[in-house]
């Protein structure tokens, strides 16, 4: 069977043997996938910063501790100034800078969003991210052929209610796989 031409909306998910520590058991949400390249965000990377200390910052106001407290993740090695939300669609179209990646899940990039989750107004869902990964023309069909990633088609449940330490387990499940059985190397027969 053919692989759909656009993976965007899908999962990335770091076979074992990937030993690219910037990816290496990684669970990437794939939100862009053309002939021109590819981008997405990484979505099991906790990094050192929590969403308040972001606001902070920011100089947005959160008065909701558990808010405060959620982990801001490392969304890839590129621009890890650059924040990203990504959520549920519920008020997608009041954000400044939206982009609708799937039916249930939608990427922001504006800070009006921020400020509507310190508020109280955000989405009911969402995750946010510093950085992106990002892949140019063909780069990421040469890393799939070479069994770098496999792929499956994105689950919000993953993303906003599965622990970030359980994503990447979670992911390869969709399709059936324990990832605790693979061998810790890749290649063709």
């Amino acid at each position: 069977m053919d692989a759909p031409s656009s993976l965007a909306s899908h999962f990335l998910i770091a076979v074992p043997a990937l030993e690219d520590p910037n990816f290496s058991r990684g669970v990437t949400l794939l939100c862009q996938h053309a002939e021109d390249g590819a981008m997405g965000i990484m979505v099991n990377r906790p990094s050192d910063l929590t969403l308040g200390e972001i606001l902070r910052q920011m100089d947005i106001p959160c008065e909701d501790a558990r808010l405060a407290a959620e982990p801001v993740l490392l969304g890839g090695p590129v621009q890890r100034e650059r924040g990203f939300v990504l959520h549920s669609g519920d008020g997608a179209e009041q954000w400044d800078s939206s982009f609708r990646i799937s039916e249930r899940i939608w990427l922001t990039t504006s800070r009006d969003i921020l400020a509507a989750m310190a508020e109280g107004r955000g989405p009911s869902r969402a995750l946010v991210a510093l950085g992106y990964a990002g892949w140019g023309p063909g780069q990421l069909e040469s890393e799939l052929q070479q069994d770098a990633w496999l792929t499956v088609r994105a689950d919000p449940d993953i993303l906003f209610a599965t622990p970030v330490e359980q994503r990447w387990m979670a992911a390869a499940r969709l399709i059936g796989l324990d990832l605790a059985q693979l061998a810790p190397y890749s290649g063709h027969a």
